[in-house]
């Protein structure tokens, strides 16, 4: 254990997800007292049940203390009342949070369009006729990727809109670089199944659904940074964790509200670090790369275990050679924590994508 983790409480939303679910169980590792945070309490509990070994005190003689044991929340981080009361209630029982991970994020595919680049489609969805024979179309003479063609992703995509899982570095929930869609979705940043969807551009997505993924990737972090932030100062400091994504450098295909939330994530994540420095709390953010899941191998991976075109589109911009593995985000994720190692650090966003940022692909 870890004395500047010891007994600190530790409060993890999305934490179902691949990437949140390694974070929650490393830091009770290091001795934090875990609050699980998502929409599925299934998820939760079966991520408990591999938390429980680690619980402070577990193992020692006349401590069978419940609250010790990891804390169940099934949450809307994007319902300000319900964080609010999940706040008090960790207050209440455990004391001040110390450390929040804000994991939580989501993808849509109705937000995600089907073709890649402008096209006459685009004009006759628009209920607009054809520009005139002989005429030049902003596409014309380029071709239109099919739907659903690979392109590289970076930061893998959550569930749906509204899940907890974060956003990974390949397209999944966890985790990252993107949100993964729903199962059954097949966009560019998922990892669910693919699917045979009809042609969609960008002006036939769905803008109830764009709002949707702008407000679990944006306010699902906001809130609970306001809710648990204020609970730190109050308690004389703290550290508050962002998940970010490769989105947030640049946007990938078929993603645009997600993108634009990632890269407001950064630029909140320095707002907040700036606003919070007086009260002692930090506050800084990592940006997963191409992450390996169960989804993610679905699209970035053959049914033999070779490489889709896909994959092997996002290999040759990696250049460590591989997938990132949610346990190579934990180093990072404990210093950026570490009020000892990283007390002159804040609002900064670090990118753990195996070289994919520094990568021209030429």
């Amino acid at each position: 254990m870890n004395p500047q983790f010891q007994d600190k409480v530790a409060v993890v939303t999305g934490a179902g997800g691949t990437l949140c679910s390694a974070i929650a169980k490393h830091l009770a590792a290091l001795g934090c007292k875990v609050v699980l945070v998502g929409r599925t309490r299934e998820k939760l509990e079966k991520v408990a049940e591999t938390l429980a070994s680690f619980a402070p005190g577990a193992s020692a003689p006349g401590r069978a203390d419940l609250r010790e044991k990891p804390l169940i929340a099934p949450c809307d981080v994007t319902d300000e009342a319900a964080v609010q009361t999940l706040a008090e209630r960790v207050l209440a029982e455990w004391g001040p949070c110390r450390f929040l991970i804000n994991g939580a994020g989501g993808n849509d595919p109705a937000a995600m369009p089907t073709r890649l680049r402008f096209s006459e489609e685009d004009l006759r969805a628009s209920g607009s006729p054809p520009p005139p024979a002989g005429s030049t179309s902003p596409a014309a003479g380029s071709p239109t990727p099919a739907a659903g063609s690979p392109t590289p992703t970076s930061g893998s995509p959550s569930p749906a809109a509204g899940s907890t899982t974060p956003a990974t570095g390949s397209p999944t929930p966890a985790a990252t670089g993107s949100a993964t869609p729903a199962s059954g979705s097949r966009s560019p940043d998922s990892s669910g199944p693919r699917e045979a969807a009809a042609s969609r551009g960008f002006f036939d997505i769905d803008m109830a659904a764009f709002r949707r993924v702008l407000e679990i990737n944006t306010l699902g972090t906001v809130i609970p940074s306001r809710a648990f932030g204020l609970q730190m100062a109050r308690a004389g400091g703290g550290a508050i964790l962002n998940f970010a994504s490769m989105n947030t450098y640049r946007p990938l295909t078929r993603v645009a509200p997600y993108a634009m939330a990632k890269a407001g994530i950064a630029n909140w994540t320095q707002f907040f670090a700036q606003y919070m420095a007086p009260a002692h709390v930090r506050v800084n953010a990592v940006a997963p790369g191409f992450m390996v899941n169960e989804r993610s191998r679905k699209y970035l991976c053959t049914p033999d275990g070779g490489l889709s075109p896909r994959g092997e589109q996002v290999m040759a911009h990696t250049p460590m050679g591989r997938f990132g593995e949610a346990e190579d985000l934990l180093g990072c994720v404990e210093w950026l924590l570490d009020d000892t190692r990283a007390a002159f650090v804040t609002g900064i966003t670090v990118p753990v994508d195996g070289g994919f940022l520094a990568s021209a692909g030429v």
